[in-house]
């Protein structure tokens, strides 16, 4: 059976942690800023772990199922 290929807009998305949890951006901070709040574009700055319902369909996505 051949190699599992990794989803290339997946890779340049997601990365792992140590811990194997699956680390994305948040969405909402590439254009119209002006009216967003700073604290709003700070908030999103920041990354996040993906949800455990979406877990395994990233997963797929960078072949490690």
């Amino acid at each position: 059976m051949p190699k599992m290929k990794t989803n290339s807009g997946a890779k340049k998305r997601y990365t792992l942690t140590g811990s194997g949890k699956i680390k994305r951006k948040h969405a909402y901070k590439s254009h119209i800023l002006t009216k967003k709040s700073k604290k709003r574009k700070r908030n999103l700055t920041y990354f996040g772990a993906v949800h455990k319902a979406d877990e395994s369909n990233a997963k797929l996505l960078l072949a490690m199922k």
